[in-house]
């Protein structure tokens, strides 16, 4: 199993051994803690249920609260299930940390995007503004969206103004930078979804 749950930190800089500028995202990535293992025999499938963050037992359903403390586990903010590979064996209770990824060359990050609310087409789809001068009043509004004949109506997935962000999102193939287990980090080259301290899960590359 290659996978983690983390939490963006935010985004600085590094530079390689030839002085060029590497931008990088900081991610938090664990440590985890196996919450539950889950087999083919007993569920249907092969997974492992992994935790991250705490969250205070007032704060916790009672039935997450038996989950946990049947594991051994004190309440995780955040549970993902990542499949089992071969020859991988867990146990409820067992610690999983950024060190995972030492030996990975890329990875992939999901996480979920900003949330911008309702916007127009040209924050949204980055279309074109109209003209500004000669009594037009089509500045920042649509232009036609159909045609008055066949098909005689708005087709679908037509660009419009509409909601905007706060969608799941994966950046894949992201080059991993620098591992620090100490500190729980992992730093990987480019963007990744959603703002600070957002949840986000990692996964090696394919």
């Amino acid at each position: 199993m290659k996978g983690l749950i983390g939490r963006k930190i935010g985004m600085t800089r590094l530079f390689d051994e030839e002085g060029r500028h590497v931008p990088v995202t900081v991610i938090e990535a664990g440590p985890c803690f196996v919450a539950q293992v889950k087999t083919a025999e007993k569920d249907g499938y092969g997974a492992v249920q992994l935790g991250f963050g705490r969250r205070k037992p007032k704060n916790t359903p009672l039935p997450l609260q038996g989950h946990f403390r049947k594991a051994g586990l004190e309440p995780a903010r955040v549970l993902r299930e990542f499949p089992l590979e071969e020859g991988d064996s867990y146990q409820p209770g067992d610690r999983v940390d950024v060190s995972i990824f030492a030996d990975v060359a890329r990875v992939d990050v999901t996480g979920t995007t900003k949330g911008r609310g309702f916007t127009g087409r040209i924050k949204r789809w980055n279309q074109g503004r109209g003209p500004a001068g000669h009594g037009s009043k089509n500045v920042r509004m649509s232009g036609s969206i159909g045609m008055h004949t066949k098909p005689g109506r708005v087709l679908k997935n037509t660009r419009m103004a509409g909601q905007y962000g706060n969608k799941r999102e994966t950046k894949k193939n992201l080059t991993v930078v620098r591992v620090d287990p100490e500190r729980n980090l992992l730093l990987v080259k480019g963007s990744v979804p959603g703002s600070k301290n957002g949840i986000v899960v990692i996964r090696a590359s394919r």
